[in-house]
């Protein structure tokens, strides 16, 4: 760490330890005087989440009065809000832009934006930013992803565009729709993905509507911990990335013990700090990703799947602690034991499994009880019913299991909250 980076980091300990009662009561056993990362406690995300809602915020460091406002929803009916002033945001899509011209984005580039718009939602309205501020010439079709297919394929073949910015799921759908109208648009040569990861079962049908495209990932960032990595030059692992260093820090500790990881190839949780951000302080907060480094001193790592936080179900986030809220305020006769998470993929789409322990012998009632879960799920999780609806993702599905059918770590006996399936 240079003597720059280390000074950034002391300032921004000390600036949030004086503004935000959060970090001021979750810091008050350390030394005043602390300037390390790894002395710092890691964010706990129901404590961070409890402290800053709509109505009140202890950890804002002061009012909000220039910016804008987003949001990622919870399956609680309490939705996690996301604070930027306008230099924050202006700077953050600025940085964000250098990866642009790694991913392959060209002078004169003619760019169909896809993202979601409206209800506070940050990924189309953010990308339309990106490019405003990034350092390479673009025309930009902010056609939005509330667009019918009908309307996409329309306006992208009269305003002749190059590039695609779309979740993967829209993409696939965009796809289906151009094989079966116009058969093939060749001009697109480049797609940018975020949201959710992308997967080599979606390219067939995605090359075969665009014969001459190149899929890439836009970059590594979330609501919550803001911009985190760019894509790297030259390489077509869309799941590789590198840190935006020195602004951002990124940390890969071991699941298990939680100690730093400096070596290739081992997995790690995805730790970030953000020297920038002084409004809403975001110091070592868990993403929700495994990671490994690809190479550690140029902070290249590599995407793995989601950790332990939340699960990305296609273009939908899924809190596993707000999953659980749901399923104890559903079951009411504390039928069920214990809850695991899997996410798999198969036929080209992501589907959300709950795998559920009985604690009775008994099979009378699953019936009732599953479907008012699931009920539950589509009242407090509309988004995830409409994605449903759309084909973007499988229903969800409920298995049942004994008191001991859950998997376990095999080095801690614990019981895995988040299986994800789509890694093997």
């Amino acid at each position: 760490m240079t003597d720059a980076h280390r000074s950034g980091t002391a300032d921004l300990i000390a600036f949030a330890r004086a503004r935000s009662p959060f970090y001021r009561d979750l810091y008050a056993h350390l030394p005043a005087d602390v300037a390390d990362l790894t002395r710092l406690p890691l964010i706990d995300h129901t404590a961070f989440w409890q402290a800053h809602t709509v109505a009140d915020s202890r950890l804002l460091t002061g009012p909000h009065t220039d910016g804008i406002v987003f949001k990622t929803g919870g399956t609680t009916g309490m939705p996690r809000i996301s604070f930027y002033t306008r230099p924050e945001w202006r700077a953050m899509a600025q940085r964000f832009g250098v990866g642009l011209l790694a991913a392959g984005v060209q002078p004169g580039d003619r760019v169909a934006n896809l993202f979601y718009a409206g209800e506070l939602y940050s990924s189309f309205v953010f990308t339309l930013n990106l490019f405003q501020e990034a350092p390479v010439t673009t025309v930009q079709l902010p056609i939005g992803g509330a667009a019918t297919p009908e309307q996409v394929v329309a306006t992208m073949r009269d305003f002749s565009a190059t590039v695609i910015a779309a979740l993967p799921t829209s993409l696939s759908r965009l796809a289906r729709e151009v094989v079966d109208t116009v058969g093939s648009m060749p001009l697109i040569r480049l797609a940018l993905f975020s949201g959710e990861a992308f997967h080599d079962d979606q390219l067939p049908l995605i090359k075969q509507a665009f014969p001459n495209i190149t899929v890439r990932s836009i970059g590594y960032a979330s609501v919550d911990a803001g911009v985190l990595a760019a894509p790297v030059a030259g390489e077509f692992d869309n799941r590789v990335h590198q840190v935006l260093a020195p602004e951002k820090v990124v940390e890969l500790l071991d699941p298990v013990t939680g100690e730093p990881i400096e070596e290739p190839g081992r997995p790690g949780r995805v730790v970030a700090t953000d020297l920038v951000r002084r409004l809403t302080p975001m110091i070592r907060y868990p993403v929700g990703d495994l990671a490994e480094w690809v190479d550690f001193p140029s902070r290249t790592f590599r995407l793995l799947g989601r950790a332990e936080e939340g699960a990305r179900v296609g273009p939908v986030s899924i809190f596993l602690e707000d999953l659980r809220t749901l399923v104890t305020e559903t079951d009411t006769g504390g039928r069920i034991g214990g809850l695991q998470v899997v996410v798999r993929h198969f036929d080209g789409r992501d589907q959300l499994t709950l795998r559920l322990a009985d604690s009775t012998p008994q099979a009378a009632g699953r019936e009732l009880l599953e479907a008012a879960v699931i009920e539950q799920l589509d009242v407090r999780r509309p988004l995830f019913t409409d994605q449903v609806a759309r084909g973007a993702i499988h229903p969800v599905a409920v298995e049942w299991v004994g008191p001991g059918g859950l998997a376990v770590n095999p080095r801690t006996g614990k019981a895995i909250r988040l299986l994800d399936e789509r890694l093997g």
